[in-house]
This record gives structure tokens, C-alpha cells and sequence, in this order.
């Protein structure tokens, strides 16, 4: 279906096209400045570190069900090669085909399009074949360091796991930043935790990829208002899948990627930051989650590390 007009009102109140100058790449990642990465230091306390990324596996979160995006196939090159002749020293390499997006990752400013635009006014025909993104290129995202806020939805809501056709709301959101004690504020990196990973983890592929909860439509209002650098979750699609909308497909990622510039996460773990957060009673800390800079990625395989 055509995006219908509450897409477009939307659209027009959190676009930031020129914000940043006509020539900007990187959208809400401005908003990570040196005062902020600062403040994002000053949160650890314990030291305590928290890994966020899933094993990069040939059985990982991909079941098909999104086209070309396939799990890691591991090969190895060379194994125990005396490559300098015999008696030398033997090294051993492997190769790796995999989607970009295929576990933990980030979505780059390339990622979707909608009439014919990415983010800043640039074309959508700039992703090409054989270039990829020739702007907008996911090598062109800063250093992803800064204050991360961890949204318990689930835990807001008493459970473990929110049902499949949850849409996230910000009224949810509202919830879960109550519930962890802060304000989220400007170059925040906010991690919603819906509890859907719960399903992966437990050995069921199907059940994880869909129904899921996620992100409405209408929480990217709510994070152009606070100026959030990014955000990511722990659910395949991000937001709510199938869609709260019948037939408006991607509407939240339209509008994070190409009206606000922001980069989405899909497929973070989250449990073991939740249970951390809950037993030290704060949920905010210092997260570092840096792209790799693969030269015209639409997309980055990301290995988040909290630091509380």
C-alpha cells in the first residue's frame, strides 16, 4: 500500500534533513560529542562488563524468512600450513561469508528507502550493484561510544517476555525509563528490551523471528524529542512484526534511517545487561559499539560491550 498520510505528518515532524549541514552522512551520530562521551565515562562504577553480541553461527537468528540475509558460513583457508617451507612456523586462516545483518548489527543510513530518498535528500539510486552505498556508506559512522540507557519494557511490564503482537509504545517507553531511574537525554544510545531474544536463546528460531513485539510507529517522535544517537533492541525486525498497520511494511524503519538519520540495532542480547542493571539498581552506562567500517555497507555486524 501507499504510505499513508499519518506516515507523512510523522515524517515531517521528526525529519533532519539539513540539520547537520546538506553535506552530513552520519545523522543523530552529531549528537555523540566529546562532552558527551565524557558525561558516558563518568557513569562506570563497578567495571562490570557486559557483552551484547550473539555467537556469529551457521544455525544463527536467520531462518530465510528475510531474503539474502544468510548466517555465517565458516571456511577455513589454511590449517596448520608451514607456508615458509618445512619445520617453520605453521599458521592457520579462515574465511566468512555472511549477511552484513546477519546477528547483532546495525542498520546504516542506507538500509531502506522510501519515494525514491534516502536520509539528507540523497537518492535512493545511490546504492548500487556493484559499489553498494556510494553515500551514506556504513564506513562513514563515527566512533559509537556514548551513555547507553537500557528501556526494560518487559520488566516494566512484570514479565519476562512481551506477547508477540506488542507494539512498543512511548507510553511504554515513559514506563521503562521510570523504572530505570534516569532521564534519557541528548547522544543517549537506548536499548529496548522486549525479552523476545528469551525464544532464540532457548533453541526456537521460528518462534523469535515471528510474531514479534517492537517498536510502533509512533516512537520515533518520542526519540527526536529526546535526541537519542541511536537505538537497537533485541528482536529480528526491530519493530513490530507483522505490522500494527495491515500492510504498511517498515514504516519505523523509514523513518529512523531516512527522516531522523538514526541507526537501528536488531538482535542485541540484552539478558544479561537486564539482570546486571536490576541487581546493581541503575541502568545506565558506557557503551561502546563501533561499526565496522565496511566501505558501502547498508548494514555492520557490531560487537556491543556495557561498562557499568
Amino acid at each position: 500500500m501507499p504510505l499513508p498520510q499519518e506516515f507523512h505528518d510523522i515524517a515531517a515532524r521528526v525529519n533532519n534533513w539539513g540539520r547537520w549541514g546538506a553535506d552530513d552522512e552520519i545523522g543523530t551520530l552529531n549528537l555523540i560529542t566529546d562532552e558527551v562521551v565524557r558525561a558516558a565515562a563518568a557513569t562506570v562504577r563497578s567495571g562490570r562488563r557486559v557483552p551484547l553480541a550473539l555467537p556469529l553461527r551457521q544455525d544463527g537468528v536467520q531462518t530465510g524468512m528475510i531474503p539474502g540475509r544468510v548466517n555465517p558460513l565458516h571456511t577455513m583457508t589454511a590449517i596448520n600450513q608451514e607456508i615458509f617451507g618445512p619445520g617453520t612456523v605453521a599458521t592457520s586462516d579462515d574465511a566468512v561469508t555472511m549477511g552484513l545483518q546477519a546477528a547483532t548489527h546495525w542498520d546504516g543510513l542506507t538500509h531502506v528507502s522510501h519515494s525514491g530518498r534516502l536520509y539528507n535528500n540523497h537518492p535512493a539510486d545511490a546504492v548500487t550493484a556493484h559499489a553498494g552505498a556510494t553515500v551514506l556508506g556504513i564506513e562513514k559512522a563515527t566512533p559509537i561510544t556514548s551513555r547507553g540507557v537500557l528501556l526494560d519494557v518487559a520488566r516494566a511490564h512484570g514479565t519476562d517476555l512481551l506477547p508477540g503482537g506488542h507494539a512498543v509504545t512511548p507510553e511504554d517507553l515513559d514506563a521503562a525509563e521510570e523504572l530505570a531511574g534516569t532521564t534519557v537525554r541528548a547522544g543517549d544510545i537506548v536499548l529496548v528490551r522486549t525479552g523476545q531474544l528469551r525464544h532464540y536463546l532457548a533453541g526456537d528460531r521460528q518462534a523469535y523471528a515471528f510474531p514479534s513485539p517492537g517498536l510502533s510507529l509512533r516512537t520515533p517522535e518520542w526519540f527526536h524529542a529526546r535526541d537519542v544517537a541511536a537505538v537497537a533492541n533485541d528482536t529480528l525486525t526491530f519493530e513490530i512484526f507483522p505490522p500494527e498497520i495491515e500492510d504498511l511494511w517498515m514504516p519505523v524503519h523509514a523513518l529512523d534511517l531516512v527522516e531522523m538519520g538514526m541507526l537501528q540495532g536488531q538482535n542485541w542480547n540484552l539478558e544479561e545487561l537486564a539482570a546486571a542493571c536490576a541487581e546493581e539498581g541503575r541502568y545506565s552506562f558506557f557503551l561502546s559499539a563501533m561499526a565496522e567500517p565496511f566501505v558501502g555497507g547498508s548494514g555492520t555486524p557490531v560487537a556491543p560491550v556495557a561498562v557499568l
